[in-house]
């Protein structure tokens, strides 16, 4: 029998870049109408980065008709294109508001002049209304009919019943207002998304790559694993890969958020977007252009900035039900009071005034502008925030667990003290135990030798080499033998000098591997290698200490002895040696019953299960590391632990401004509210109630782009 075969065609996620996207709730209404397109499967406006991502086969043209109400513009995200910059003169909200204003100012002078209801200022008011208002009614009265109630249904509803009670000045001056909240979201909006439009314009577009003995100037899209890119000095990076020939300074700020450039030679990694000083590099290409460092970024930035946070999702789930019930109150207000004997007009009046301070404009940009300027602040700073979620939880952190090797020590061994007897050369001595090391395999010779050079150690010949497993290695240097290994091996070869067993067992202690020299059949000296803590480890856990995190603690698969002597030294307050992988994720959540929120820093690829399970992961080094970038909820770029305290600065500051923020759009709105009740709410208190708290909310989330490390 034969069976039958069943094809499943699978639709790919396509995404696109929007312009004109002026506000939160056109996200809103762009995205339902993209859902509803017959073709699409699903869809997703992201309002921050100004992006739709959708699953169906569509074109740019019914994307655009389906955005047409607020003139939205679709290109493919893959499509590289220049963004114009259109200055603050020439944006359509700024000209209609500013024309606006031209036609209210007469018209206003003539009411305070003759009387409110004089021929002439009613002209300038009908066309001061027409020019600011042509949107707010074009989208009201398409929302009225079916039923929609958003910011503009409100508004449209306000003016017009401003108009029918004869307040055609006050009429103009909502609609005047209202166009100058909405130039101030736009321009708060723009301000935010700068933080993406940098990190993109930072590769350039195009390179010149050297095929064979041709030399061709090819976009980066063109570009293939292999190709070998032509970098003069001056010139950006085009591409990630890896230096063939050549050797320069590489200025790597855009990436990693160093501000001292780095030193490339021969086989060291360098990233697209990274800007060379001062030699020409031959760069081997190693990633194509969507795979980058910077597209991971960017396109992380992006995801980050769309995910909503708790406070967020909060204020969203509240709007649902506020927008309703302020139109219940307005009819209360409008109706129950004539019912009750009071005059019609004054009281349609006031029901008109809490339609205008009513309107949710604050409360909806109060926490989307704040987390999308710290995200995009943070991404300049070398910090990745892989979320609003994230970045809250890193303001609530309560305890961080950090990793050793790597994180709060450099990861890798160096001499730390070289201890030759006192009638020794000991130039002489160092130049034989470098010549040994150069030929052994042991982990610790590279850390020997390289200390002996740069103490201007001679090469020297070596002859008859050997090591011995589980004690060291001996050659003939200059005609003797020359012994470096254990202690222990030492007091086989040698008698040992009184104290040297107590001085080695100090160092032991401390963390240090030690080993002995024998010259001959003479004991010359001891020579003790750890992997040193990082110089700036010490502050960092002082500052953080300062700024509230009280538990630190240090989790290392090093000996218990070993971990406890390096915590002391850098004044943690607790210590766990001895982890295996899974040991760190146990301790990890034991933290976090014990401290509630919990962050874990490490490097993001042996931590990787501790990372996954703390409330926060941090890794270290995300520049180039896909583990780090994919594993940790916050990667830190440059493998600089320095950049932990600002990150929990930022977040701080952005939750306490998220905070202001509701604050000031409700509590501006509820103070306008309170006025009804002497009958003191006027149409120009609510316009300035809401504008008011529209202006302060953009301002206060603005403030986060001046966080700086």
């Amino acid at each position: 029998m034969q069976k039958k075969v069943i094809l499943v065609a699978t639709i790919e996620k396509t995404e696109y870049r929007l312009e004109n996207l002026t506000c939160a709730s056109c996200a809103m209404k762009f995205e339902k109408n993209v859902q509803g397109l017959p073709a699409v499967q699903d869809a997703q406006v992201n309002f921050g980065a100004s992006k739709l991502s959708l699953m169906g086969n569509v074109t740019v043209k019914d994307l655009e008709a389906a955005g047409a109400f607020d003139g939205i513009k679709v290109f493919p995200a893959a499509e590289r294109r220049e963004v114009e910059i259109i200055p603050f003169h020439k944006r359509k909200e700024n000209i209609v508001t500013i024309l606006s204003l031209l036609f209210l100012i007469p018209g206003a002078i003539l009411s305070f002049t003759y009387s409110e209801n004089y021929p002439a200022a009613i002209v300038f008011f009908v066309v001061s209304i027409a020019i600011g208002g042509a949107g707010i009614f074009k989208t009201g009265f398409k929302n009225l009919v079916r039923f929609e109630f958003d910011m503009k249904t409100l508004m449209t509803i306000a003016i017009i019943g401003a108009v029918i009670i004869g307040e055609w000045r006050e009429g103009a001056v909502i609609v005047f207002l209202f166009a100058v909240s909405e130039a101030l979201e736009a321009y708060s909006m723009n301000k935010a998304r700068q933080s993406i439009r940098s990190l993109m314009d930072i590769a350039p577009p195009s390179a010149i790559v050297k095929r064979g003995k041709e030399f061709l100037e090819l976009a980066t899209e063109d570009i293939v694993k292999g190709d070998v890119l032509i970098v003069k000095p001056g010139q950006k990076i085009a591409m990630d890969g890896v230096v063939l020939t050549g050797m320069s300074t590489i200025n790597q700020a855009a990436i990693t958020g160093e501000s001292v450039p780095v030193l490339k030679n021969t086989g060291d990694e360098v990233f697209a977007g990274t800007l060379n000083e001062e030699g020409l590099l031959e760069v081997t290409v190693t990633k194509l252009v969507g795979d980058t460092t910077i597209a991971k970024i960017i396109h992380l930035v992006e995801e980050a900035q769309a995910e909503k946070a708790p406070s967020q999702k909060f204020v969203d789930k509240f709007a649902k039900y506020y927008t309703p019930a302020i139109m219940i109150l307005a009819v209360f207000v409008a109706i129950v009071p004539p019912l009750l004997g009071a005059d019609w007009n004054t009281w349609i009046y006031q029901g008109l005034a809490v339609l205008v301070v009513g309107c949710p404009c604050a409360l909806v940009v109060s926490t989307p502008v704040a987390i999308v300027t710290a995200i995009g602040n943070a991404a300049r700073q070398g910090v990745l925030i892989k979320g609003g979620v994230h970045l809250e939880e890193t303001g609530h952190l309560r305890a961080i667990a950090f990793d050793k090797t790597g994180t709060l020590t450099k990861g890798y061994p160096e001499v730390t003290d070289f201890i030759p007897v006192g009638n020794v050369d000991k130039k002489q001595l160092l130049e034989s135990i470098a010549a040994v090391e150069s030929l052994s395999q042991h982990p610790l010779a590279k850390a020997i030798t390289t200390y002996a050079y740069r103490n201007d150690a001679r090469k020297v010949e070596v002859t008859n080499f050997q090591s011995v497993t589980g004690k060291g290695a001996y050659a003939e240097v200059g005609g003797m033998t020359t012994y470096i290994g254990s202690v222990n091996w030492a007091a086989e070869l040698s008698s040992l000098p009184e104290g040297v067993l107590q001085r080695a067992t100090e160092l032991q202690r401390s963390g240090k591997s030690v080993m002995a020299v024998v010259l001959g059949t003479d004991y010359s000296g001891l020579i003790a290698v750890a992997d040193p803590v990082r110089e700036e480890s010490r502050s960092i856990l002082k500052e953080l200490k300062s700024i509230g995190i009280h538990h630190t603690v240090m989790l290392t698969g090093d000996h218990p002895e070993t971990a406890q002597a390096i915590a002391a030294d850098l004044g943690m307050t607790d210590v766990r040696g001895g982890l295996m992988p899974e040991d760190k994720l146990i301790a990890i959540k034991e933290l976090g019953s014990k401290y509630g929120r919990v962050a874990m820093v490490g490097d993001g690829v042996n931590d990787a299960p501790a990372l996954a399970a703390a409330q926060v992961g941090i890794a270290m080094g995300g520049a180039g590391t896909d583990a780090a970038l994919e594993t940790a909820d916050i990667a830190l770029m440059a493998d600089d632990l320095e950049k932990l305290p600002y990150t929990i600065k930022l977040s701080r500051k952005t939750l306490r401004i998220i905070k202001e923020n509701i604050m000031f759009a409700l509590g501006l709105k509820v103070i306008a509210l309170l006025l009804i009740i002497p009958g003191w709410l006027t149409l120009w208190i609510a316009i300035f109630a809401d504008m008011g708290a529209t202006l302060l909310v953009v301002l206060n989330s603005l403030r986060l782009l001046r966080v700086h490390k």
